[in-house]
């Protein structure tokens, strides 16, 4: 705890672009869901225990295993690690680690970290995208999360909410030359990605990243006001669920100002509470996206565009 306390004073783990499991930065997220969530046994010991018991060996000695093997093997370690130690979806509360710990739950952004903590830990280069197109090519609003694992030149999408374990997702969202870009991959025929299409220039993987430790940490926190109970996506709002979302949303743009999801939301929030400034934040997510190279159905109808 010393040394992440003394990490997040130096500025140290939002410039992260990857969070090995033992890591600082790893660690803060985790602290973050158990500020949220009382009475979780603690995560790294409780994911520890649940792997020897389910796998019969120490996780450790398999992470050492695994630097051993190679990637595309690691890669199905994680993504089997995931699907038997977190066997329940849930979008209402598995974006927790605490719930993870409790109740076996995991959701898109949990598994998409996990997945790249756990290959960061056994020495392979990952992070984590998000998803704007899915495999058969339906869009969202930065709807889904995904880990990326760099190897040899190619990025292979390690996604556990998919049947196997190497992903085909349409339109990714990352970093191309230092900048949020709306992507579009070019697969070869061992589903690694090739290229992107970025702008309408193609760019090879070493031209790209994954996202920043800011965004991802923000993003943890838009999901937080996304399924706050009676906030702004309920059906039955409450003044409490109102205040939490908006909470959740203004802390998701002081840890990354330039997410265009949680700026989009919290402006949706204010506008449809009748406050001034909804419009303004409606407006300065559009402009976000649009820099970005792609603007969603929802930012484009809030604005009647």
């Amino acid at each position: 705890m010393v040394r992440l306390l003394l990490a997040l004073s130096l500025g140290l783990v939002p410039a992260a672009l990857a969070f090995p499991l033992h890591s600082p930065a790893f660690q803060a997220l985790v602290q973050d869901s158990y500020r949220e969530v009382q009475g979780a046994p603690p995560f790294l010991p409780w994911l520890e225990g649940a792997y020897a018991r389910a796998f019969g060996e120490p996780l450790e000695r398999a992470l050492r295993r695994e630097r051993a093997e190679g990637g595309l093997e690691a890669a199905r370690f994680a993504f089997r690690l995931v699907k038997r130690l977190l066997p329940r979806f849930s979008l209402e509360e598995g974006y927790e680690f605490a719930y993870a710990a409790l109740k076996g739950e995991r959701q898109c952004l949990l598994q998409g970290v996990l997945v790249q903590g756990l290959l960061e830990e056994a020495g392979y280069p990952a992070g984590v995208y998000m998803v704007w197109k899915n495999p058969e090519g339906r869009e969202s609003n930065l709807g889904h999360a995904v880990a990326v694992l760099r190897l040899k030149g190619r990025d292979y999408l390690v996604d556990p909410s998919e049947p196997e374990p190497l992903a085909r997702h349409q339109g990714l969202f990352l970093l191309a030359e230092g900048a949020y870009r709306f992507a579009e991959p070019l697969y070869g025929p061992d589903g690694g990605i090739q290229a992107y299409r970025v702008g309408g220039r193609l760019l090879p993987p070493d031209r790209v990243a994954p996202l920043p430790y800011a965004f991802v940490r923000s993003q943890f926190y838009y999901y937080r006001g996304e399924q706050a109970k009676g906030g702004l996506w309920d059906r039955r709002k409450t003044p409490e669920g109102l205040a939490r979302s908006e909470a959740m949303f203004r802390q998701a743009l002081a840890l990354d100002p330039k997410n265009p999801l949680a700026r989009y939301a919290l402006g949706l929030l204010l506008a449809r509470e009748g406050r001034p400034e909804g419009k303004g934040y409606l407006r300065e997510a559009y402009a976000l996206y649009q820099a970005y190279g792609h603007v969603p159905q929802g930012p484009r109808e809030a604005l009647g565009r």
